[in-house]
């Protein structure tokens, strides 16, 4: 009688250890560990306000990480989750659906570790992002419907046999967001030796809707009485999807604020985390950057404008109301990269943006603390 009969049932074992595969994958996560090593912490900028305010407002500049964006955070995070995963192999592909700067930083940690790295686009990513993309040895696929991003994205990725990295998807797992230096634990950090230690309120944008999940958590895990508020623009389902607590919600339009902003409700955006958000005009949001310009000296990004808008609204609701505190926001990345957008009268033309009134507010707000919205 043989075991089988007795009821003895043989073990079965299958061993897919792959010697050259783990050394190749150790070498990989040690150079974009590497990378993190290397990368002094971002500065806390002061934005000038009066000093009878009592109110300090913040941004964390991003556009100093090796990128030039707050994506450089995001897609390290990215590839080690998709290294240790074992989706991401030797000599395969990296595919992303992105509108520019996580297209980027991913080009950068792909050429680091020497796999290739295609960009999946919108046709109207500013032509800078582009030449950044490919100068890290990417290559840019365009789509002329911002939606179909996704769905093209996962097909290259089928017909390549490579990894479809979906940002949108694993932004908010990816990130350890209880500290390990993560954005939110580096503000904190920073803030320590300020008058108001604690800020009052953290402002952000959402692409992913990663930043602003591990700020929320990061928030509530360490006991904080920070509120964090979403900033959202014209053409983006986050607002009205978290208004009407709407997991549906879509837009017809792709965001004309390159980096924030999607049609549809991302899996990594996490509405029950937040306190609050606004719908800021485009618009405004350049007249914002242009703001910035003007008291620091510095260019950024349409995101930055979207954000610092809404933090000078809190801003404005602390002052008329007699409180005291800090506002924390967020410098994406450089406005050398939209010269031809933000920074361009003739784009804004094109685009029916008058910025005149949203100037005239600011400069009203920053001159007197009265809001004329």
């Amino acid at each position: 009688m043989d075991g089988t009969a007795r009821g003895i049932i043989k073990t079965i074992d299958v061993d897919r250890s792959d010697h050259g595969y783990r050394g190749w994958l150790k070498e990989a996560v040690r150079k974009v560990q590497a990378d993190a090593q290397r990368s002094a912490d971002t500065h806390l900028l002061s934005f000038p306000l009066p000093e009878r305010w009592g109110i300090d407002l913040y941004l964390k500049d991003e556009s100093t990480h090796p990128t030039g964006s707050l994506k450089h955070r995001l897609a390290r995070s990215l590839f080690l989750y998709g290294l240790c995963n074992g989706w991401i192999r030797p000599g395969k592909p990296v595919i992303e659906a992105s509108s520019g700067s996580t297209a980027v930083s991913e080009a950068y940690f792909a050429k680091l570790i020497g796999v290739p790295f295609i960009a999946v686009m919108p046709r109207t990513t500013s032509r800078e992002k582009c030449r950044l993309i490919e100068f890290h040895g990417g290559q840019c696929h365009f789509v002329d419907d911002p939606r179909t991003m996704y769905e093209e994205a996962a097909a290259l990725a089928a017909e390549s046999g490579g990894h479809y990295m979906d940002q949108f998807t694993y932004a908010e797992r990816a990130t350890d967001w209880r500290g390990n230096n993560n954005i939110a634990e580096s503000i904190y950090q920073q803030m320590r030796l300020e008058r108001y230690p604690e800020p009052a309120w953290v402002v952000a944008t959402a692409g992913t809707g990663g930043t602003s999940a591990t700020l929320a958590r990061y928030v509530h895990y360490m006991q904080y009485d920070t509120r964090v508020c979403v900033a959202d623009p014209e053409n983006s389902c986050f607002f009205d999807g978290w208004v009407h607590h709407d997991d549906a919600a879509s837009s017809d339009h792709g965001s004309r604020i390159e980096g924030i902003g999607r049609p549809r409700m991302e899996p990594s955006f996490v509405p029950g985390a937040i306190d609050r958000m606004m719908k800021v005009p485009d618009a405004a949001s350049v007249a914002a950057v242009r703001a910035l310009e003007r008291a620091i000296g510095r260019k950024a990004g349409g995101s930055t404008g979207t954000g610092l808008w809404s933090a000078l609204r809190i801003v404005a609701e602390m002052v008329a109301a007699g409180r005291t505190g800090s506002v924390v926001t967020l410098l994406c990345d450089p406005g050398e990269r939209y010269l031809d957008k933000y920074y361009s009268d003739a784009w804004l033309e094109g685009q029916g943006l008058d910025i005149e009134p949203y100037v005239k507010t600011l400069d009203i707000f920053l001159t007197t603390g009265t809001w004329t919205d």
